[in-house]
């Protein structure tokens, strides 16, 4: 059975680059441009791990990581945030933290690299 990865940005043109390199390596992938509807998404779709921009539009990444973090049904779905901003790797080490960061602009290889290690984890 695929792995099954939801990813979320607002930038349509990232996630469909990300969804086709992701479904190129045998992932089964479900896309969101906002924030507003991961909690149904998850439900519906149950991923093995969500890869989530920080900047949603009006939502932050961040915040919506620090809620599946704290929610009992979600708290152990691995995420993974993608920003430009570089400073974020020190958000690792704080409570409802990612399990990793990306930074923009990301390497292909590196991206798929990052989503293998934590769905072997």
């Amino acid at each position: 059975m695929k792995q099954k990865i939801l990813v979320l940005d607002d930038d349509e043109d990232i996630l469909d680059v990300i969804s086709y390199i992701l479904t190129d390596k045998g992932y089964d992938v479900a896309t969101l441009s906002g924030g507003e509807e991961i909690f149904q998404t998850i439900q519906q779709f149950h991923p093995d791990l969500v890869l989530m921009d920080v900047m949603l539009g009006n939502m932050d990444g961040r915040v919506i990581c620090n809620q599946l973090k704290q929610h009992t049904a979600t708290h152990a779905l691995p995420v993974i945030l993608i920003s430009a901003s570089h400073d974020l790797a020190q958000s690792l080490r704080q409570e409802g933290a990612p399990n990793d960061f990306i930074a923009k602009p990301f390497d292909i290889d590196y991206l798929v690299k990052k989503v293998q290690q934590q769905l072997a984890a």
